[in-house]
């Protein structure tokens, strides 16, 4: 009872923290430069890296693409230069979601390491601040109810899973994801999609059911590749940090893999509407 009296406080910390900030862009900014920094450090151990180096380069990538952007007229040659780290980072998760599909480990070597910190996490921070302003002047509806479809997939997808599910996702990654779980977690993100196109008028309830498919998938995707470098690493979580739910990067692998792909889409959207 003490263990889910903890880990219900730890979640509900986080979340009301994470909610608090979308309504301000500089402590948006802020918050996530610091999950940035926490998530980095977790990964780093994931993955064997003592270097410093990817903390110079996340500080370089968050400075130029995600604040400078967005506090001064991007230039047309910073516009580009963020479609160009956008392309890089799908490319990279690509070849994750080939290395997920594989029987073998994850290879590790030690230029990929490097670009797996760069074009997997510290990127993706990036797009999650570009996805917060994607509507000038600032309204952070896209990227909250992003959140929220996430949060709606992993619930449904445990509860269809716990109840219902007998055919496995993952079965030697994660042996607890199941076939129906993640049909009743896209099910219910979809429904979910509705609802939040509603409320927030932000986009059309076509693109937000397209974005729910989105998050649910690649979410999915993102959160099995982080078990995977878990299984490798021989480590439950990826950190302590927040009892009861293990480390940052646990919560927050879904989204950060699926951000680039948001941003694409959204992207896509701008230049068909």
């Amino acid at each position: 009872m003490k263990d889910i009296l903890i880990r219900a406080l730890s979640g509900l910390f986080y979340v009301l923290l994470l909610i608090a900030s979308l309504y301000n862009l500089q402590t948006l900014i802020a918050l996530f430069f610091v999950f940035g920094i926490i998530c980095l450090f977790e990964f780093n151990k994931l993955i064997q890296l003592k270097s410093i180096i990817p903390y110079f380069i996340f500080i370089a990538l968050f400075f130029v693409f995600g604040y400078t952007q967005l506090n001064i007229n991007a230039t047309k040659g910073l516009d580009e230069a963020t479609q160009i780290l956008m392309v890089i980072t799908i490319f990279v998760e690509l070849f994750l979601i080939k290395d997920l599909f594989s029987e073998k480990t994850i290879p590790l070597f030690i230029s990929k390491r490097f670009i797996l910190t760069t074009f997997y996490i510290s990127s993706s921070f990036v797009f999650l601040i570009l996805i917060a302003n994607y509507f000038k002047p600032y309204n952070p509806s896209i990227l909250l109810g992003s959140f929220i479809l996430i949060w709606v997939n992993d619930t449904f997808a445990y509860l269809v899973g716990k109840n219902f599910g007998k055919q496995k996702l993952f079965e030697k990654i994660s042996p607890k994801k199941t076939v129906e779980g993640f049909l009743g977690g896209l099910f219910f993100s979809c429904l979910a999609s509705y609802f939040i196109a509603t409320f927030t008028e932000s986009l059309s309830f076509t693109n937000w059911l397209i974005l729910s498919i989105i998050i649910s998938v690649f979410g999915t995707l993102g959160d099995l590749i982080e078990s995977k470098f878990k299984r490798q690493a021989n480590v439950k979580d990826s950190g302590m940090i927040m009892p009861g739910h293990g480390g940052l990067l646990d919560r927050l692998d879904s989204i950060i893999f699926a951000a680039p792909f948001i941003y694409l889409f959204l992207r896509i959207t701008l230049y068909v509407s």
